[in-house]
């Protein structure tokens, strides 16, 4: 999935599968697909699925559907090749909105320091989502359970906890500003949300070194709810900006961890186990070394810890393991107890499918 997102076609994407890299040698080279003689196979496999999906929203709006990594475990974007497809079917004066998954401080900075690489594109302006609900979580408020009735603190207003909660906007805003890039905050109203608790999050937003912060209503009225927001856009997207990364893939692959532990989540510092040093050591052996890297970490916190909100402090990022996706190219660290395989729910979805073999009906997707 990695592969495909960050390919930029099907020259490309053969290259990335041979680059594979599969085990060991005895004397510690790299194996790789290539050395196996699968590459051929494996492109013929994906040949249908490097080609963007198109498709468009209820009112009409192209939109490209393609690729879906996960940005906890990967590098959580969207595909390079529909991003630049769709540059070039909306002209120079055109807008494209790519989206960059879960918090700002894993999608937007790998969206920066590997999409951004790999693709040679730019951003000129960073949308940041945010909600009421979500603030009042960061700010202290109760825990949300799936099926389960919000507590009162998240339908009620509460502008102590949207406050406190803006803390965790104040900092992703810090974030997307190391990059040079400008930031429109654009906030997601649900009916719950009382006009003072919008008006609180806007002014904090600005404060914080925001372009602009605008409220949007296209959850209950569709786009034409979220036309303030594309003025905005347009605006803030016409400044010069002065896009940088955040470090260079020659410094060493210990720095570029403390970078982003250091500068995005605000960690004091990192904490190697013996075994994500000795990974290092080896890939530095193997000549992996300048590859950008793509931090496995929790999205529910800043830190390594899903249950501390807001912006934590004073905090030691341990390193459990560190991993090497080379078709892709990135290293990726394993933070805490972070697993890099999706967990099912208790009941999974599959009890529920069947086919009639007498008609073909399916049953139980939906």
């Amino acid at each position: 999935m990695a592969i495909l997102a960050l390919t930029d076609g099907l020259a490309d994407m053969r290259a990335r599968l041979g680059h594979m890299v599969v085990g060991s040698s005895r004397n510690g080279q790299p194996v790789t697909a290539d050395d196996l003689g699968v590459t051929g196979a494996l492109a013929v496999l994906m040949k249908d699925a490097v080609k963007p999906t198109l498709m468009q929203t209820l009112e009409g709006t192209p939109v490209f559907v393609h690729a879906g990594p996960f940005a906890n475990i990967a590098h959580g974007n969207s595909s390079v090749l529909a991003d630049k497809l769709a540059l070039k079917l909306v002209g120079e004066e055109g807008y494209v909105v790519t989206e960059a998954g879960f918090g700002a401080d894993i999608g937007m900075e790998k969206f920066f320091n590997i999409k951004c690489r790999t693709s040679g594109l730019r951003p000129n302006v960073v949308v940041l989502v945010a909600t009421v609900r979500a603030l009042k979580m960061h700010g202290g408020g109760p825990n949300v359970t799936a099926g389960v009735p919000l507590p009162k603190e998240y339908i009620d207003e509460n502008l102590e906890l949207v406050a406190k909660g803006c803390s965790n906007l104040a900092k992703q805003i810090q974030n997307a500003n190391l990059f040079g890039v400008p930031v429109v905050v654009a906030l997601n109203v649900f009916k719950t949300d009382t006009q003072a608790e919008i008006d609180l999050v806007c002014r904090i937003a600005k404060a914080s070194g925001a372009s602009a912060a605008v409220p949007c209503h296209h959850w209950a009225r569709g786009g034409r709810g979220s036309v303030d927001l594309a003025h905005a856009v347009k605006e803030v997207a016409s400044q010069e900006s002065c896009f940088q990364f955040l470090y260079s893939l020659q410094d060493p692959i210990v720095e570029k961890i403390r970078t982003i532990a250091q500068k995005v989540y605000g960690a004091d510092d990192i904490e190697l186990s013996p075994e994500a040093q000795a990974k290092i050591d080896y890939y530095n052996q193997q000549g992996f070394g300048a590859l950008p890297i793509c931090m496995a970490k929790t999205h529910l916190s800043l830190s390594h810890m899903p249950e501390k909100k807001g912006v934590p402090t004073g905090f030691i990022l341990p390193i459990r393991d560190v991993r090497a996706s080379i078709g892709a190219g990135f290293i990726y660290p394993l933070v805490g107890t972070m697993s890099t395989m999706p967990g099912l729910p208790t009941r999974p979805c599959f009890y529920d499918i069947d086919i009639d073999p007498v008609t073909e009906e399916i049953t139980g997707l939906f």
